[in-house]
């Protein structure tokens, strides 16, 4: 059985081009020649069955194929002298040119040789140089050079776009690539610089206004200097905890499940230690996926390191509770207030992105004079009641 799928063949042979010339061409000679006598009945059937057994090798050896055509040739020409009516297997066997060379002025010159033989051969035969099979012989021949060559004209601009084409599709590729990485870049210096925000930065300011607060009171009220220097080597520590885990790019430690309650409650008493400020709170036992606890943290953190340093506040209310919409956290004071509406810096800006990855949203109601509320709410989707 013949390969058709030959792996460096890059033209491949349609199953009409072989099954016409066989069963259209070469059987119907061999089948006539039955009825010659004497020894032309054997070459009739002999010359037919040797030009597709070189078919056969051409298909399955694509380097012999031009040598098969000048077989053909050869053999055109043999089987036109033989017996006559050469013009019928030229005509069936044009396709063939065209289809085993790639090459248009190989295809042209193979196909004329073959013209030029089937007609000589069938002068030799009849002594008559102007016959049916010559006329039709030289037109078949004229008509083949005028459809193969606007075939490979059509093949040609196809092919030219197709690569064309492709050389679009692997630039968009690229430049889509590009444009990834760039956002993904992007993305990973925004959560970096998140991180760093909610956690180192707010962990070093708060060092350094327990450390004023100590070195103001270190003469006057030692015990509560000596407090807020345990609070200063805590946070100090927390900080190069958060610093590890943002180098090593570590997920903070925890059950993948489970209550923010806990760490919320720490985070306040923390705060209502080391400031002094009246802190009323009201958390529900809410469990939640460990990436919302993490964000609702980081959202009271900011809250009241903002306090701390701006509000002048002297109670802070924190309420955590669930809806039936979702998840709703709290945080208000009672201190100076501001213009939300021209507020600037980065605190706001990154809590309302980290909700957002959750689906949620932040409020900020608040005017000069009059306190502020900040109202965190998350879908019901990343939260439950326990």
């Amino acid at each position: 059985m013949i390969d058709m799928r030959q792996a460096d063949d890059p033209y491949r042979i349609p199953r009409w081009g072989i099954l016409s010339w066989l069963l259209l061409g070469l059987a119907p000679v061999a089948v006539a020649g039955q009825d010659d006598p004497g020894a032309m009945r054997y070459w009739s059937s002999a010359l037919p069955a040797a030009l597709a057994l070189a078919y056969a090798v051409a298909l399955r050896y694509p380097g012999r194929r031009v040598r098969f055509l000048w077989t053909l040739v050869a053999g055109l020409g043999a089987l036109a002298y033989l017996r006559g009516g050469g013009a019928a297997l030229f005509v069936f066997s044009l396709p063939q040119f065209w289809l085993l060379t790639p090459v248009v002025r190989r295809s042209i010159a193979l196909s004329g040789a073959g013209a030029l033989t089937t007609v000589a051969g069938g002068i030799l035969r009849t002594g008559e140089p102007l016959t049916g099979d010559t006329v039709v012989t030289v037109a078949a021949f004229a008509a083949s050079v005028l459809l193969g060559l606007s075939v490979h004209r059509t093949t040609a601009r196809a092919e030219d776009r197709a690569r064309r084409l492709a050389e679009d599709l692997e630039q968009t590729r690229a430049e889509l690539a590009a444009a990834h990485r760039s956002q993904g870049a992007a993305a990973e210096r925004d959560r970096l610089a998140r991180e760093i925000h909610d956690t180192l930065a707010q962990g070093f300011a708060a060092i350094v206004a327990l450390a004023e607060a100590a070195r103001a009171g270190i003469d006057a009220d030692p015990e509560t200097s000596a407090r807020q220097l345990r609070s200063i080597e805590r946070t100090a520590r927390e900080n190069l905890a958060e610093a590890r885990a943002l180098v090593d790019g570590a997920s903070p430690a925890g059950p993948s499940t489970g209550s923010v309650t806990l760490a919320l409650r720490r985070t306040l008493d923390r705060f209502a230690e080391d400031t002094g400020l009246a802190v009323d709170a009201d958390l529900s036992d809410v469990a939640c996926e460990r990436p919302v606890r993490i964000a609702l943290l980081r959202c009271l953190q900011e809250s009241l390191a903002n306090v701390r340093k701006h509000a002048e506040a002297t109670t802070v209310g924190v309420v955590l509770a669930p809806h039936p919409h979702g998840l709703e956290l709290e945080i208000t004071d009672d201190g100076r207030g501001f213009s939300v509406a021209s507020a600037t810096g980065f605190g706001l800006d990154g809590m309302r992105r980290r909700l957002a990855e959750f689906g949620g949203g932040l409020t900020v109601t608040s005017s000069p004079g009059d306190g502020t509320r900040l109202l965190v709410t998350l879908p019901s989707d990343t939260s439950g009641s326990t």
